[in-house]
This record gives C-alpha cells, sequence and structure tokens, in this order.
C-alpha cells in the first residue's frame, strides 16, 4: 500500500513534558516537525517537583502573549509567555495546574491591540460547545491493548483485499430518546456501532469529522480544533477505547480529514497573531465563496508542517488506519467555485493550486512511510491524473479515490423511469472505461441524501416494491462493480427521509420487511465479497474484469465476469434494471461448468419475489455474448443476480 517516495525527518523528542529544545527549534524553522504536536500545545510537566502545564504556541508576529484561563482569572497580564529565539514560537510554564484546566492564549499584536482570545492551534481537548476554550488533555495515558491488530493491517488495506467502508456521523446514527434525544458517546459506539458494523459485514467505519468544530450544522466539516477529537462525545481518552474496540473486533477506523480550510470564527486561527498566519492575506486565495471559510496558505512551511504533523498525529497518536481527505478538488485548483476575476493564477499563469499539489504529495509521503499500514482516499471529483499514483510516478501518492464520477452517472440513471433507461444505458457502462485509472472507491455517501436530493429510496422510481427492487438491484450492481464500497448509514436500511443531523436513523423501519430486507441484503453483499476472492483481488487492474454484455440497451441488462487471481473462482455478475422478467435468456460465460446462484436480489429474504435458477445452472457448449459456452437463466425483473463458477 505504502506510497511514500522518500525518508521523513525522524522524531524530535520522545519525552511530551519535556519543554522545547535546540532540535525543536532547528525542525519548526525548517518546517519539518512531524512530531509538532510534542513541542507545541500543552502538555502536563514538572519543574523540580513543582508539577504544572508547560504551554507553546506559534505567533511569530505578536508584540506579547499569554495564557490565560480559571488558574489567572483569565488575566492576559499574568502567566505572560516568552519568545523563543527566531522560531516565532512563545512558551511559559504554568505551576499548579494540569489535566481538566480549560486555557486560551490572549495575543497583543504589533500595533498595541489585544485579540479576541484564541483557542489552541494545539488543543488536544475541548470545551463543550458553545463555550470555545481549549483544556489540557495527557496523550500518554491510554495503554493500548490493539498490537493483534497493528501488526496485520497493513495486509488488510491493500488493493487486493476487500474494503467496504459504513460512512457514520456519531451524532446521528443513534439517539437516546430517553434522555433528551441526546446522541451515543464514545464509549456507546464502542459497544453499539462497533457490534452492528460486525454484524452487517463491514470491513471499515469511516466517521464524518470529530476534530472539534463549533457548529453542529457544519458536520465536522468546518473545524477549529484539528487535534482534538470533539468532546461531544466524550474525552479524548474515551475516544481511544473506540478506536481500540474497533481494532479488537478486527475494523478498520478511517477519520474524514479536513486540511483544505478553516471556519472564520474569532477563536479560530483567523488573523491569529492579528496577520494573516494561517490563511492567505489576499482574500481571492484566501477564501472560500462556496462555505464562508478560510484557505490554508500550503506554501508557508509551518502552515505545511502543522497539518502533515496533524495527520501523523490521528495515525500515529490514536492508531487510525487512514484518512479520507475532504473536498481534495477545491484544493487542487485556484480557480474552484470562483468566476473570472475572483482568483489569482499561479506563477506559470494556471489555474493549478502548485502549493498545494506539494503539499498534498508531501503530506502522503509522510503518513506513508511514518504509520505503514494505514490508507489516505482523496475525495477528489475532477479528472486530475494520477491522485491514487506514487509520487515518484509524478501522483499525488494517495492510496485511494472516491469515484465521483460513477456514482453521478450511476444514479442518474437509477431516478430515470424503466422505459427511458435504454436510451440512457451508457452511464452505467461508462464507468468502466476508467475503472483502472485510479483506485477507486465507489462512494454513496452523505452528501447523496441531503440538501434535498431525497433519500436513496426516495430517488428510486416506481411503486413501492419497485423502489425497493429497484435500489436492491443497484447495490448489487454497486458490489459486482470494480472498486471498493462505501454506503452512507441509513442507506441500508432503505431509509425514507433525508439525513437529518440532529435525529437518530429511523430504526423502526426494520419493523417492516421491506427495510429489514434490504439490511438483510447489505449483510450478505458484504459476506459474498469478502468471501470470494475474484470480487476483489484483482479489483483495481483490468484484467480482473470483462464484459460479457455491455450493449444489451434495448433489455437494459449488463452482464460481466469477475476474476481473481489463478486459483480463485469466477464470478458472473447479471442486472436487469427493466420490470420485465428474462425467462430462457441465454448469457455467455467464460468458463464451461456448473455455475452455482450464489446471491439474487430478487430473493424474498431481501424482500423480493423469490424468482430465480434453483441454485445454478449447468452450461452448455452454446455459443453466446461473444462466449463459447453460455447458461440459459432467468433474470428477475429489477434484479442483480451473481452466479460462481463451481
Amino acid at each position: 500500500m505504502a506510497k511514500a517516495k522518500k525518508k521523513t525527518t525522524p522524531n524530535a523528542r520522545k519525552d511530551q513534558t519535556a519543554s522545547l529544545g535546540d532540535l525543536d527549534d532547528y525542525l519548526i524553522t525548517e518546517g519539518n516537525h512531524w512530531r509538532l504536536w510534542e513541542a507545541l500545545g500543552a502538555h502536563v510537566a514538572g519543574e523540580g517537583d513543582i508539577a504544572g502545564v508547560h504551554f507553546a504556541v506559534w505567533a511569530p508576529n505578536a508584540k506579547q502573549v499569554s495564557v490565560v484561563g480559571d488558574f489567572n482569572h483569565w488575566n492576559g497580564d499574568q502567566s505572560l509567555m516568552v519568545p523563543r529565539g527566531s522560531t516565532g514560537v512563545w512558551e511559559t510554564f504554568v505551576p499548579d495546574i494540569g489535566e481538566g484546566a480549560a486555557y486560551k492564549f490572549e495575543i497583543c499584536d504589533l500595533n498595541g491591540h489585544i485579540l479576541p482570545q484564541k483557542a489552541d492551534p494545539f488543543g488536544f481537548g475541548a470545551e463543550h460547545p458553545p463555550k470555545t476554550a481549549s483544556v489540557v488533555r495527557r496523550l500518554n495515558r491510554h495503554e493500548w491493548n490493539d498490537n493483534k491488530w497493528m501488526k496485520r493491517r497493513e495486509a488488510i488495506n491493500r488493493f487486493d483485499q476487500p474494503i467496504s467502508i459504513y460512512e457514520v456521523h456519531l451524532g446521528s446514527w443513534k439517539r437516546v430518546n430517553q434522555e433528551g434525544n441526546r446522541p451515543l458517546s464514545y464509549l456507546e459506539h464502542a459497544i453499539q456501532l462497533v457490534d452492528y458494523v460486525v454484524d452487517m459485514g463491514f470491513t471499515h467505519i469511516e466517521l464524518m469529522p470529530i476534530t472539534e468544530f463549533p457548529f453542529d450544522g457544519s458536520w465536522g466539516y468546518q473545524p477549529v480544533g484539528l487535534y482534538a477529537p470533539t468532546i461531544r462525545y466524550g474525552t479524548l481518552e474515551e475516544f481511544r477505547t473506540f478506536v481500540e474496540a474497533c481494532h479488537n473486533a478486527d475494523i478498520g477506523l478511517l477519520l474524514d480529514w479536513v486540511p483544505g480550510h478553516f471556519p472564520e470564527d474569532e477563536h479560530g486561527l483567523g488573523n491569529f497573531d492579528g496577520t494573516a498566519l494561517y490563511e492567505h492575506a489576499d482574500r481571492k486565495e484566501g477564501f472560500h465563496p462556496d462555505w464562508n471559510t478560510l484557505l490554508y496558505n500550503y506554501g508557508r512551511r509551518e502552515v505545511a508542517n502543522y497539518l502533515i504533523a496533524n495527520a501523523v498525529y490521528w495515525l500515529r497518536e490514536h492508531h487510525l488506519d487512514g484518512l479520507r481527505v475532504d473536498a481534495v478538488a477545491s484544493m487542487l485548483y485556484r480557480d474552484y467555485s470562483r468566476k473570472e476575476g475572483e482568483w489569482i493564477p499561479n506563477v506559470h499563469g494556471g489555474r493549478e493550486n502548485l502549493e498545494a499539489i506539494s503539499f498534498l504529495k508531501r503530506m502522503n509521503e509522510t503518513v506513508y512511510d511514518d504509520t505503514p499500514g494505514i490508507m489516505t482516499v482523496a475525495e477528489e471529483s475532477t479528472a486530475f491524473p494520477g491522485v491514487s499514483m506514487s509520487t515518484d510516478q509524478g501522483g499525488l501518492g494517495f492510496g485511494f479515490k472516491w469515484n465521483m464520477g460513477w456514482m453521478n452517472d450511476t444514479l442518474s440513471y437509477m431516478e430515470e423511469d424503466p422505459v427511458h433507461r435504454k436510451h440512457h444505458h451508457h452511464k452505467m457502462a461508462f464507468g468502466i472505461h476508467y475503472a483502472f485509472s485510479e483506485n477507486f472507491v465507489l462512494p454513496l455517501s452523505h452528501d447523496e441524501v441531503v440538501h434535498g436530493k431525497g433519500s436513496m429510496i426516495s430517488k428510486m422510481p416506481g411503486d413501492m416494491n419497485e423502489k425497493f427492487a429497484n435500489l436492491r438491484a443497484y447495490y448489487g450492481f454497486m458490489w459486482g462493480h470494480p472498486g471498493k464500497k462505501l454506503l452512507f448509514m441509513g442507506n441500508e436500511i432503505a431509509q425514507w427521509d433525508e439525513w437529518n443531523h440532529e435525529s437518530s436513523l429511523d430504526w423502526h423501519l426494520l419493523d417492516q420487511p421491506l427495510h429489514s430486507g434490504m439490511q438483510n441484503l447489505i449483510r450478505d453483499l458484504n459476506s459474498f465479497y469478502r468471501a470470494t476472492p475474484a470480487m476483489y483481488q484483482l479489483d483495481c487492474r483490468e484484467e480482473g474484469f470483462e464484459w460479457i454484455e455491455a450493449d444489451a440497451s434495448d433489455e437494459s441488462i449488463f452482464a460481466w465476469h469477475r476474476k481473481g487471481n489463478r486459483n480463485s473462482p469466477p464470478v458472473l455478475v447479471i442486472s436487469n434494471f427493466t420490470p420485465i422478467e428474462r425467462s430462457a435468456r441465454r448469457i455467455g460465460v467464460p468458463e464451461a461448468g456448473f455455475w452455482i446462484e450464489k446471491l439474487n436480489t430478487d430473493s424474498n429474504h431481501y424482500g423480493g419475489d423469490d424468482r430465480g435458477n434453483f441454485g445454478g445452472v449447468e452450461s452448455e457448449n452454446i455459443r453466446a455474448s461473444g462466449q463459447d459456452h453460455s447458461i440459459e437463466i432467468t433474470v428477475p425483473p429489477l434484479t442483480t443476480i451473481f452466479f460462481e463458477r463451481r
């Protein structure tokens, strides 16, 4: 899986309680301190027999900096910090305080103006919103008990392994109605969510951002505290218990990571020391019009260091198994969502953000080198080349890329009335033309079930039964298609309503057979996928796929062959996207033998009508679909069927 091109700088210091040293100064100045959180921020420490907290913050353009909190009555005239040479770092030691202390930095700019008090960019904890102070948290308390997982995860996150991801918003997966509709805690998720994901057969959980954020409605995508797991669901230590529970259940954990922008909240990074420190000074470069947020200045080495160290921090300190990097397209292009005259070209006059490209490459090199076995995934919606190609081959170095084109095309097809689908047949087949140009994840994410787009089931045409049949067939098509899988929570139970971050999923729907049937289907798709090497071993390689029928547009039928390594039995996948049963339909097969019907989305177990092929069918030496052998089968309406050669 490794994408690294070069070795990164070694650790500066292993003793997290020590104050800064000469090596810290050197690495901070160079912008190569990949353990930057060990030097900056708040660390419980001791000077002689005196216990307290060592504080350090980067504010190179400040005239004066102090740390404030309950311990000094939020008085900026006390606990003054001292500058550390030419590093731009200010530090101090405050005695007689410890873990749990709330604090901020009070900064006086070069003009003598006192700025709004700032949260710690490296704070490991924060107060409950709407309060905004940072909170002192120890990092070295947890005794990890996931060694077995950590040793084997490199073999799990590979391109040739089954990867099926359950995307989760922790605040709304499940709530406790009897207690004011509160969300579950990290510790409750460690039991209930982990048990559910194991039962459903997913291999990974992907968390929507849990880095501390002020506004619930941002879903975490406008973070202020990049180094703090949000207090909404518990403490840093409790978050680590959740991570450990995932690993001990053989579940990988990915985090949505947001290095693309940050909000303008006055306690955040904006205008941090009275200057545009983390952001660009020119809002044509430093402001995002879509989200009313500030953009990081990736060309500033200290800012790039801050973000890359943060990626390392989550993977190393919290044992996360990967990062899904949000909004990569918005980072790659200077004119993203901007009109003519609202953006500044690069030094060559082009639209590419060269500094962001360099940052992403270096980030991927660093994390793959620092923490073997992890994965990085790009949410990237353009045709930018080589997103999941290694950096020494000219790529960005990501492990995987979300296939947004596949998602848009196939969902658009599924929303068509079946009578019109023959005119849009190419939308389902086109994805194969580029399916192996990147290492793709097929995403049906939260973005597809919000902002008036409707839920997955509500997108489907037809009456009640046809809607469910359409969605079952579509999920079968997705699991049969090359690419790793990602499904947003609630999609597996065919929730009618759009996702609402303020309420629980509609778990009561499982009392109805059609909804519980959909859940059964996802469980069985995951089980079949994970148990069938032909479905994943050559997932990212052309030789793992062969069209059997790609042009049967009048019937809206697609048939293809999935292949694994030499000893893996091949799989035949057939989708029928019309409400017409195709009986005695002859389909070519690549090999002679008995073809077992392994999964049929029309099964009564999934809410269908149980039309199928009585367990399988023997091939005949009759040429069809360009193949020397064929099988004669029933393809139920609005159904996907999987056959595996015995």
